[in-house]
């Protein structure tokens, strides 16, 4: 019963910006911990941001602070992340992800739940 659904990607031009959806069912985000990860083609799965569960501390990327923001909607049990001065390094699938447990983490295999993935192109 467990999923998470991500939406919101799309082709943005350099600078411009982008709000992905998680949405989840089966279960209730705001008790866990969710991360937004990316991935290139060829390329590992990279911590993008986290929002942890009840209490909400956040974490980015030290590359994306200033640019990205994760947030919570409770009542739609989801969790988004705004993209703003995209670049084109920023080119890649984004997938949300829950944990099991309230703590954030950056890594890719202390996540139990992953959506589909969205894709998300910055042109120049």
């Amino acid at each position: 019963q467990v999923q998470l659904v991500e939406s919101g990607g799309g082709l943005v031009q350099f600078g411009g910006s982008l709000r992905l959806s998680c949405a989840g069912s089966g279960f209730t985000l705001d008790y866990y911990a969710v991360g937004w990860f990316r991935q290139a083609p060829g390329k590992e799965r990279e911590g993008v941001a986290c929002i942890s569960g009840n209490d909400a501390k956040i974490y980015y990327a030290d590359s994306l602070k200033g640019r990205f923001t994760i947030s919570r909607d409770n009542a739609k049990n989801t969790v988004n992340l705004q993209m703003n001065s995209l670049k084109p390094e920023d080119t890649a699938v984004y997938y949300c992800a829950a944990r099991t447990y309230r703590g954030c983490s950056g890594y890719v295999g202390e996540y139990a739940y992953w959506g589909q993935g969205t894709q998300v192109t910055v042109s120049s």
